[in-house]
């Protein structure tokens, strides 16, 4: 059930970044901005799990993440960004 749960909130990302382009018209600009908030965040926030969904980019990095992970990678979701 919690792999479920994961996977929708990492497709929720991806769909939150495609409608703030349909509402800015700017890929580029917020591609820019998760690289900035991507290069602050080190991972090492000290944050409840219980709230860890409410962040742009996942405040606790770990080595599970690519199964595990509330959040999509920045690096993807900059990928998908520029692409569009």
């Amino acid at each position: 059930m919690r792999l479920v749960q994961f996977a929708i909130s990492r497709k929720r990302e991806f769909l939150a970044d495609a409608s703030g382009v349909s509402i800015t018209r700017y890929p580029e600009g917020l591609a820019s901005a998760l690289e900035r908030i991507g290069i602050i965040n080190q991972g090492k926030i000290k944050v409840s799990e219980a709230v860890s969904h409410l962040f742009f980019v996942d405040p606790k990095k770990s080595s599970l993440d690519s199964i595990f992970a509330t959040h999509p990678s920045i690096e993807e979701r900059v990928r998908r960004l520029r692409a569009m």
